[in-house]
């Protein structure tokens, strides 16, 4: 079960973070992802983390501004998001996929078989 949590309405060139707990014991052997989804629009990748969190992926449209990482000890990952826009607004989901004891990170939303509820951003002008 993952829990998604950090969201709320902050003002363009803030700073959020978000939080993914999961209640998994083995997280460290899921690789893990953020994705987010505005209205009318398909779910896009955010950023993704391989399971022991040496490896990253960053969608063009964040890389720079967010960063993504995880603490296995708590069984949670993360993203931070500064210098948002307003075009960063949507509902953000993490996901994750077992992958040990491989080391890949998924870059595609369908290859994520977990997902968490959902936390709103929106980023005022």
């Amino acid at each position: 079960q993952l829990q998604a949590s950090g969201g709320g309405l902050v003002q363009t060139g803030g700073s959020l973070r978000l939080t993914c707990a999961a209640s998994e014991r083995t997280f460290s052997s899921y690789a893990m992802g953020w994705f987010r989804q505005s209205p009318g629009r398909e779910r896009e990748t955010v950023a993704a983390i391989n399971r022991r969190g040496g490896s990253a992926y960053y969608a063009d449209s964040v890389k720079g501004r967010f960063t993504i990482s995880r603490d296995n000890a708590k069984n949670t990952v993360y993203l931070e998001m500064n210098s948002l826009k307003p075009e960063d607004t949507a509902v953000y989901y993490c996901a994750a996929q077992f992958v040990y004891p491989y080391m890949n990170l998924f870059r595609n939303p369908n290859e994520y078989t977990y997902w968490g509820q959902g936390t709103l951003v929106t980023v005022s002008s």
